[in-house]
């Protein structure tokens, strides 16, 4: 399938181009968001990246903004500019399912969870829920409630999940600016099939009420078509809420947005397999081509592997153990309802003993203090986001393959769940059949600025994609 269709103006906007409109009174955030909703009702039906659509509270968001910049009075950094959020994330007005039929379809939540308090409270314009898997428990994204999200670059296939509508959306510009979650690799795996731009930060860096099943794997993040953006929205985004009692700490939340004219200096570590990992040809030849472009912006590149070992085992227990407080509280009715993926993940959660638990708690802190020291020495560490292209939707796994369960085709992003550090997923091409490549970038804990001066550097210097247009 090739996607086709006449591009538009609008269509074509980054969040910081808007502003710009805005500030010099060239366009309005009626007309920027009518846009996107009429786009959203045009495309969503055959992609599904919405299960909620604010029609209503969108324009109301949008003509009160219109009427603050007519002021010259904008509320915040994001005043007008149309936002997503995830359908794990509560929001006043808007339903929050957690892609499950055992939620409730009656009305909305009455509270803001601190990320969408924080980018209402910029003025962002929250456009509707995008799907995620029943309770985010998935590299990819159906659910029993809302069905298969799919991939504008090819619909038969997956945009990747958890935060797969964010993923879509952002590819078409069904929004400027989107807000995923990552406890596995939720951001990045679906930035690196759609082609699009996204930040797991350092966890602590985006406050998180309530708390994830997943705890302290979890982290918010930025999803947008650039890194520019991802950085206008990360500001409004890592703002301390005292709800959050994992908040790492405050001077994190300082940050740097003078981007360097370099990385000279910069030492980058590049392991495109971490030592065990089986890539597929085309995916590493796009990012032996991106990585080469490191050198030239006068970093220090040295191919070389951080030297731990798999720990795939490791984040399995912690990950079974905590999809069974999902289960904690249903009934055997609502259990028959739910995801068979997820019920076989927490029954073999629930076989997790302590002492299991226990130990794979102290070999993810022996992770995190290895690559501790690792960062000691070297400023980043650059993989592919992915050792394969997006796959058939509807599947778990890529069909016929060797892979049992998501997390073994994801091997590049969990193990940075399980050190919390920052790690970004940059579009850095195109595979031999067309569909988007991306390159992973990781720093040490709290060294979110130098994965997004890397990435805004590099992002210049990359090839140009061109974005899918499904036809009308």
């Amino acid at each position: 399938m090739n996607p086709v269709s006449t591009p538009t103006q609008l269509s074509e906007l980054t969040a910081i181009d808007a502003l710009a409109l805005f500030r010099r009174g060239e366009l309005s955030p009626v007309e920027l968001t009518r846009d996107c909703l009429e786009r959203i009702d045009t495309l969503n039906p055959k992609i599904n990246a919405f299960v909620h659509i604010a029609h209503d509270g969108a324009m109301k968001a949008a003509k009160d903004a219109e009427a603050r910049w007519m002021k010259g009075t904008p509320c915040g950094p994001l005043d007008g500019i149309p936002t997503t959020l995830k359908d794990l994330t509560l929001s006043r007005g808007m339903p929050t399912r957690y892609g499950s039929a055992t939620t409730s379809p009656d009305g909305g939540s009455d509270v803001d969870a601190p990320v969408a308090a924080s980018l209402r409270k910029a003025g962002a314009v929250f456009l509707g829920k995008t799907a995620s898997p029943e309770y985010g428990w998935k590299g990819v994204t159906d659910n029993p409630l809302h069905g298969v999200t799919r991939n504008p670059w090819n619909t038969a296939l997956t945009s990747g999940g958890s935060s797969g509508g964010a993923g879509a959306a952002a590819a078409l510009n069904l929004g400027m600016l989107h807000q995923g979650s990552d406890a596995g690799g939720s951001i990045r795996i679906p930035c690196s099939f759609t082609g699009t731009f996204g930040l797991k930060p350092t966890f602590g860096w985006i406050p998180q009420w309530p708390t994830s099943a997943m705890s302290t794997l979890s982290h918010l993040g930025p999803m947008t078509r650039t890194a520019s953006d991802s950085l206008l929205m990360l500001e409004s985004m890592a703002q301390p809420d005292s709800r959050d009692g994992l908040l790492g700490d405050p001077d994190s939340l300082r940050m740097d947005t003078r981007t360097p004219v370099s990385l000279q200096g910069w030492k980058i570590a590049y392991s495109p397999t971490l030592g065990y990992v089986e890539v597929a040809p085309d995916i590493r030849k796009r990012v032996d081509n991106a990585v080469a472009q490191l050198s030239r912006l006068g970093a220090e590149v040295i191919e070389i592997d951080p030297g731990f070992s798999c720990p795939l085992e490791t984040f399995n227990t912690l990950w079974f153990a905590g999809a069974t407080q999902v289960l904690e509280k249903m009934t055997d009715s609502q259990r028959d309802q739910m995801d068979p993926g997820l019920l076989d993940i927490a029954a073999r959660g629930s076989n997790i003993s302590l002492s299991q638990y226990l130990a794979a708690r102290r070999e993810r802190t022996a992770l995190c203090a290895h690559m501790q020291s690792f960062h000691e020495q070297w400023d980043l560490l650059i993989t592919p986001t992915l050792p394969i292209s997006p796959f058939t939707a509807g599947h778990n796994v890529p069909p016929g393959g060797k892979y049992h369960d998501w997390m073994e085709w994801t091997p590049f992003s969990y193990p940075f769940n399980l050190t919390q550090q920052p790690a970004a997923s940059l579009p850095c091409g195109l595979d031999d059949q067309g569909l988007p490549v991306g390159l992973h970038i990781v720093g040490g804990k709290f060294m979110d600025m130098k994965v997004m001066h890397a990435a805004m550097l590099l992002e210049e210097m990359l090839p140009e994609l061109v974005y899918p247009r499904l036809s009308q």
